[in-house]
């Protein structure tokens, strides 16, 4: 059954609202419009990302693993395929990916690259070096960021190179916060080079013994995101004021939980990594006051940076490579 626009909006409303708190805080600062497309897109990656882990909202729905993740990655490519093409869709989440690719001429492409990401953890990836791991940083969350940015009007290369970086920097707070509970699940996203230089087993990621030696793998992977979240400045000072400080909101939000990381030290997984209420008030309003300063004085110029970008118009392999090579004359990487 068709959903209303108004009823579809709701619906995807309640989905961010449960999924991502953070975001959530951070998407009412959205003109209506926008808001309304970046939750019917969160909306569609969210469900993508839950049929794969056989969860719902980012919990295990039975406590079984997933049945067939294969088969159920290929369900979702059939039914985003038929989405893009036109087709009349009966559930809801592909209802709103096919209004809102449609309404802000979202490439194709970059729907599939999402899913491409979500690949990696059904095929069982395994992260050797740092390329290999931002590769995945930008397939299941870069490539958001792009999508995001084109829902906001951005068009030019060099803003949506820095959405991917602010994605990426994202993905990888997400990764040091979550690093045991994703290696009890047997994921595991550190670059295994660096694991080994730490004298870490892979298979033995999660246990105590390793707390130290894992923080410091974690440590150099912040100090990475830092990177990432400093490129993303350009990009968010060249967005509509409203869509700025939206997303400026998010990048502080999720750059002090890796912060906290940092402050925790190895006790950091003790318990889940969280940002109160008060303190997402706190970042609406020093998003504020750094946009309107921003603004007031200039914008922020591009960083020139040799950070790993997302593929364009040259080699794959020469993109992912960029960020890993800049980094092995930094600090030992």
């Amino acid at each position: 059954m068709t959903l209303r626009d108004g009823d579809l909006e709701r619906l995807s409303e309640s989905v961010i609202r449960t999924g991502s708190k953070s975001f959530a805080a951070a998407s009412k600062l959205f003109d209506a419009r926008t808001r309304a497309s970046v939750h019917l897109l969160y909306a569609w990656c969210r469900h993508c990302d839950d049929v794969i882990d056989g969860q719902d909202l980012g919990i295990r729905s039975d406590g079984s693993a997933p049945s067939a993740p294969a088969g159920t990655l290929q369900m979702l490519r059939d039914r985003t395929t038929q989405a893009l093409e036109g087709a009349p869709m009966r559930e809801p989440v592909f209802q709103g990916l096919q209004r809102v690719v449609q309404e802000h001429a979202i490439p194709h492409h970059h729907v599939f690259e999402l899913l491409d990401g979500f690949a990696m953890d059904v095929d069982g990836r395994e992260y050797e070096s740092l390329s290999d791991t931002l590769d995945y940083c930008y397939h299941v969350a870069g490539v958001v960021g792009v999508m995001m940015s084109a829902i906001m009007g951005a068009r030019e290369d060099a803003t949506l190179d820095r959405a991917a970086d602010l994605g990426i920097a994202l993905q990888l707070t997400n990764i040091a916060r979550d690093v045991i509970e994703d290696a009890q699940a047997g994921r595991i996203y550190l670059p295994r080079q660096w694991l080994r230089e730490a004298g870490v087993p892979v298979a033995d990621v999660a246990a105590p013994q390793h707390r130290q030696a894992v923080f410091r793998v974690v440590a150099r992977l912040l100090d990475v995101a830092e990177q990432f979240y400093e490129a993303s400045e350009a990009g968010i000072a060249r967005l509509p004021v409203r869509c700025a400080w939206a997303v400026e909101t998010a990048r502080v939000v999720y750059r002090q939980i890796g912060r906290e990381v940092m402050k925790r030290g190895p006790g950091a997984w003790e318990e889940r990594i969280a940002t109160s209420s008060a303190q997402k008030l706190g970042a609406i309003g020093r998003s504020a006051l750094t946009l309107g300063i921003t603004r007031t004085w200039g914008k922020v110029p591009a960083r020139e940076h040799n950070l790993w970008t997302r593929p364009k118009a040259r080699g794959a392999d020469d993109a992912r490579a960029s960020f890993a090579n800049a980094c092995s004359n930094r600090q030992g990487y």
